[in-house]
Formats: C-alpha cells, structure tokens, sequence
C-alpha cells in the first residue's frame, strides 16, 4: 500500500513525491544522491543501496534522495506529459528545492534519464552511475512499443491489467517472479516488501481491489524514449564529450534471471562505449542488482568513487 513521501513539489495537478531515504538527519553541506527508479518501479526500491552508503559513512553523511516518477508511486496522479526529456526536468526541479548539484544514479530506465540528464543540464549535474541501462541498441523501424515492453520486462508489464484482492495476494504474485521472488525470500526481503507494496493502490472501479500505481500510458510513453529516441541513446556520449564522469554497472543475469543479461562483452563492445566510462560487471540479475549482494556493494562503490572525498 502506498507510503507517504518525505517531501512532495506541487504540480498544476498533483505532485511530485520524494523519499528521503538518509537515515538520520543529514548533515549540512553533505552530498546529495538523487536516484532514479526502473520503469515500472519507484523511489523505495533504492532502499538497499541507501542503507549500504550509511553505513559506510555515517548517518546523515550522505543525503540519498529517491523520488516516485510521474506516473508511478506517489507522483502517479501528475498527469502527462511524459517521456524522459520531462523526468529529466522533474530532476532540475528537484535539484533547485534542494539547492544542490546532486549526483545522478539511475536504474534501468532511471539510467537512461540521469544521462540524459547530465548531458542536457551538465551544469546542474556533475555526473552519474547508471545501473544495468543507460546504454541502448539501434531500434527498427517498424518497432511495435508495446509488444517490444512486454517481451523486455514481461511480468512487470503484464501486472498493470491485474488486479488482486490484497497486500499479500500482490506480493504472492511477486514471490513467482524468477529474480524478485528469491529477494523476497531473502536477507532484502523486508526492504523489497516494503517496495513493491509502495505500488499497490485501491482500484477505484472496484472499491477493496487493488492495482499496480503505474499508468500505462506513461509506461508506454517513457518506454518509447527507452526503446527508440535518438537524443536519449546519444546521451551516454554526449555527458562524456562535456567531461562529465559516467559509470556504468552491469548485471550479468537478465531480468527473470536468465544467463544472458541486458548486456555482455560482445554487446557492450558493439555498443563502441566513449573512452573514460568506467565498465563494471557484477554478478546478479537486473531486479536483485540494486536490491541484494553482490549488486548493492557494486553499486555504492561506483557512488563512493563519484563522491570521493566530500565524504
């Protein structure tokens, strides 16, 4: 069931919702993370990789911002425009309330908005760590958006036609999932409870039913620009022409945990990545990558390096 932000910036209609996922009160002058969530995803499935960067430094140390995207979570009531040249003006937005040049990191989807973020506003945003994404193949033309969302992420994009009786009837369906299924059950269990129970909302066609927060019509807008946009796959080297630092962490498992994975080194190769992107590989799979060992530890070391020694 959706959880109530830490901070909300008003919209004509709606707003933007914001977790504040610092652990304690952050400390005047700390670094600021904005972290940017999957398609189908929200601000809480950052909560892992924000306790990891606490307690490597301290609580309050580091301030870890994780905001709910239009169209997802409690930011799902922001009506369109979509696609990501406007997530990317929801992240100046939220740089300019906070008053701080944050680093961008950005999972899946939330990749590819932080670089194009950095590439666009390379004032506001002194870099980023883009998490399994970010980096995108040449898409044909006749691509059918909807049919190429759904063989990509599958069960993620089937559940926003579900509908379920309760809390534990969703995370049941979950418990099935392949790669989410074994997070659950494991030591990120109550983190990744607390995540996708944040996507649950009343179906208000049908009072005491429940339903994904996500609005399809955003999924396929943004998916679009994932899939197909030309300014969103020039980004990565675009950021890196500005000299702007970029990192990339890779998970070498798929999205249901198969072998093959987004990426590989044949196909990272063929994608002539720009000198100076720092390439990492880590052994999980594109959910569990930001959710559980050895993802998180990877993740945040990739943090650490872009921080260096303002912590």
């Amino acid at each position: 069931m959706s959880i109530a932000p830490d901070f909300v910036i008003e919209q004509p209609i709606g707003s933007l919702a914001i977790h504040d996922l610092t652990l304690g009160v952050a400390r005047d002058g700390a670094p600021v993370v904005v972290a940017v969530h999957g398609i189908t995803a929200n601000g809480l499935s950052w909560r892992r990789v924000a306790d990891e960067v606490d307690r490597r430094h301290g609580p309050g140390a580091v301030r870890f911002l994780a905001p709910d995207l239009r169209g997802r979570g409690g930011s799902r009531r922001v009506p369109p425009p979509y696609g990501l040249a406007v997530h990317v003006e929801d992240l100046t937005s939220i740089a300019s309330v906070f008053g701080c040049a944050p680093l961008l990191v950005g999972h899946s989807m939330g990749a590819f908005i932080c670089a194009l973020a950095v590439a666009s506003h390379p004032e506001r945003f002194p870099g980023a760590v883009l998490v399994d994404g970010g980096l995108a193949f040449p898409a044909p033309a006749d691509l059918d958006i909807d049919a190429a969302l759904t063989a990509v992420i599958g069960p993620a994009m089937d559940r926003l036609s579900m509908r379920f009786e309760s809390v534990d009837d969703y995370l049941a369906f979950w418990e099935q999932h392949p790669s989410l299924g074994p997070a659950l059950r494991g030591p990120a269990g109550e983190a990744v409870r607390h995540y996708l129970s944040h996507d649950l909302v009343e179906d208000d066609a049908a009072p005491g039913r429940w339903r994904s927060s996500c609005v399809l019509d955003a999924v396929r807008v943004d998916g679009a620009d994932v899939l197909a946009d030309p300014l969103t796959h020039a980004a990565v080297r675009r950021a890196v022409g500005l000299g702007k630092p970029i990192e990339l962490v890779w998970a070498r498992r798929g999205l249901l945990n198969e072998p093959q994975g987004l990426y590989d080194e044949e196909r990272l190769a063929a994608l002539d990545i720009p000198d100076g992107v720092r390439v990492t590989a880590v052994d999980a799979n594109h959910y569990d990558v930001i959710l559980d060992e050895p993802g998180v530890r990877a993740v945040v070391d990739a943090i650490d390096r872009h921080l260096g020694g303002s912590v």
